[in-house]
């Protein structure tokens, strides 16, 4: 890997504590993204909320999908401006807080809907969605104050990791305590959404305690609207100094797709296509957890030393094999039965298909967002992190939308073979990206501009 220019200081690494702070944001911020968007809201949502039609549950997968797309629409028109913003003022912690503060505020609200609420459903959902993935890439833009290059990796990785363990715990007591998501446990299950927002709001705290706020403000002579409409379109000018950053993003933007489909979907895919029990649910969350975690902090150890372009591309493979593996679970099951005289069910080689996904799942988000800190300056960070967040959030709104006409036309089992077409297009796209020379123009408009002048 090329040196970056000596004229730029190297970034010193910050303290345990500030690094641990800033993980901690991950830790907290998982209850809501597996308790309400992965495990437990969006199948109460699906099957009991708007429940089955008479259609096998399709109306529900595209409302639920349109709402997560209509969220992920409003990042991608306001997460570049926001980060505009917050790299001229330096408020990137106001802006976290706001965005922390919605979504406990609109999670908690979740109580309130009822079977039959959909509209009201559907209104909170895109609210806390948006709320909450604003927020992932406002904590995205310290990423590169924490640390010089060749630790980005690690850091990434360990707030990754950091963030399944929360999840583990988050979800691990609400399946105990609350139980299924189910029309007979209403009563109890729609604690979710204050129990989700309680723990984010808690655990987030040492976020905000001890992450500092880097850079020098600007002058505000400018209302807010205009600072970021001049600075996002300088930078959309400059763009073609960072072309390693924007074909990576196009790269982002295939790969993201099928992980929002894989998030938003896999478990409602156990419960309509692979018929599991809640047994067999409440384990597939444990192990996708722990080898996700797994996956992030060692592949983040990894990618620092052959580099976390050929990390992220080697993380998209796992992903296309699990995507096959997950499609073929219910017809390799019968082969092995037939040919081996074994008695397996479907949802029990399932269980071996999530180790795959989950290592795929913390490892290829760590390393994208390890490779945008890399080729970021540092002035430019929350700038550059509004459009990895665009990038992410009009992956969902893409993969999404996709996935919820497909499923309506051919099903939910056919339609996820989407997710390995879309793997393969991002690894094919980022064969362009050098990453060594996109450090290199990281560091040269360092060098240009000062880190804080």
């Amino acid at each position: 890997m090329s040196p970056i220019p000596s004229a730029v200081p190297t970034t010193p690494r910050a303290s345990r504590k500030e690094i641990f702070g800033w993980a901690m944001f991950d830790f907290a911020n998982q209850a809501y993204t597996l308790l309400i968007i992965t495990v437990v809201f969006g199948e109460l949502f699906t099957t009991v909320i708007v429940g089955d039609r008479g259609d096998g549950y399709r109306l529900a997968n595209f409302l639920w999908s349109l709402a997560l797309a209509v969220s992920y629409l409003l990042v991608v028109v306001t997460g570049p401006l926001c980060g505009a913003v917050m790299d001229y003022r330096a408020e990137k912690k106001r802006f976290l807080f706001a965005s922390y503060l919605a979504t406990v505020a609109a999670t908690a609200m979740l109580y309130f809907v009822a079977p039959g609420y959909v509209v009201l459903g559907l209104a909170l959902i895109v609210v806390s969605n948006y709320a909450y993935s604003m927020g992932e890439s406002f904590i995205a833009a310290f990423l590169p104050d924490l640390g010089p290059p060749e630790d980005l990796g690690k850091i990434s990785g360990f707030g990754w990791a950091l963030g399944y363990v929360g999840g583990l715990f988050a979800a691990g007591f609400t399946l105990v305590a609350l139980g299924e998501a189910t029309a007979e446990n209403f009563e109890r299950i729609r604690w979710v959404g204050p129990f989700a927002a309680g723990f984010f709001l808690v655990t987030a705290i040492p976020t905000f305690l001890w992450v500092k706020e880097r850079g020098t403000p600007q002058p505000a002579g400018k209302p807010y609207r205009e600072i970021a409409i001049e600075r996002v379109s300088t930078t959309l000018h400059e763009l073609r100094r960072f072309r390693d950053l924007a074909t990576f993003l196009v790269s982002l933007l295939f790969s993201m797709a099928g992980v929002y489909i894989i998030i938003a979907f896999a478990f409602i895919y156990g419960a309509q296509v692979i018929g599991w029990d809640a047994s067999i649910r409440n384990l597939m969350f444990i192990i996708v957890q722990i080898t996700a975690a797994a996956g992030a902090l060692g592949f983040g150890f990894l990618q620092d030393r052959i580099g976390t372009k050929v990390t992220y591309q080697f993380t998209l493979c796992l992903w296309v094999a699990a995507i096959l593996a997950i499609w073929a679970t219910p017809e390799v099951t019968a082969f092995l039965n037939a040919h081996l005289g074994l008695a397996w069910e479907a949802q029990h080689l399932f269980l071996v298909v999530g180790c795959l996904a989950g290592l795929s799942l913390g490892s290829s988000q760590s390393a994208s967002r390890a490779l945008v800190g890399l080729f970021s300056p540092s002035r430019k960070a929350a700038e550059f992190f509004g459009f990895w967040g665009l990038a992410n959030k009009l992956a969902g709104v893409f993969g999404i939308i996709a996935l919820g006409l497909l499923q309506s036309v051919v099903g939910l089992k056919a339609s996820i073979l989407l997710c390995a077409a879309l793997f393969l297009v991002a690894i094919g796209i980022c064969l362009a990206v050098d990453q060594a020379r996109g450090q290199r123009a990281a560091a040269a408009w360092e060098a240009r501009n000062g880190r804080n002048g």
